[in-house]
């Protein structure tokens, strides 16, 4: 059987936060792996993965993006513990209250300082890459 790597998005949605700063959105997850992590997702048959982005940002956050641009693309078959899949990361813009919706039971927006929890898949290094990047 011939199998090939699943196609997913992850966005690092940059918006203001009531005290003045910006933040970055994070959900909860509510399904495993659990854990604290950007929102994203699988890439639908017949959407581009700038779509994907947009969908699964609004089914996880119900936030309407606007796509910065694209940052990189994981592909660490170990990156995501269910299944080899390859992410392609987007930087986006909101503004609103996000609110925990779809797969996400708790969501918050975090400054870089505040996010020194553990984070699920490769998280962790992405947020690293984007910051080192800013």
């Amino acid at each position: 059987m011939h199998r090939n790597p699943v196609p997913t998005v992850d966005i690092i949605i940059e918006i203001g936060r009531a005290d003045g700063k910006t933040g970055i959105v994070l959900i909860e997850r509510k399904n495993p792996p659990f854990g604290w992590a950007l929102p994203g997702g699988f890439v639908d048959y017949g959407e581009s993965l700038e779509q994907a982005a947009v969908r699964e940002a609004r089914e996880e956050t119900s936030l309407e993006i606007q796509i910065k641009g694209q940052m990189h693309t994981y592909s660490d078959p170990q990156r995501d513990p269910r299944q080899h899949t390859i992410s392609t990361v987007y930087t986006a813009e909101a503004e609103g209250t996000p609110e925990a919706q779809d797969d996400a039971k708790e969501i918050g927006v975090f400054t870089k300082e505040e996010i020194s929890f553990p984070l699920a898949f490769d998280h962790r290094k992405i947020l690293d890459d984007y910051f080192r990047r800013k």
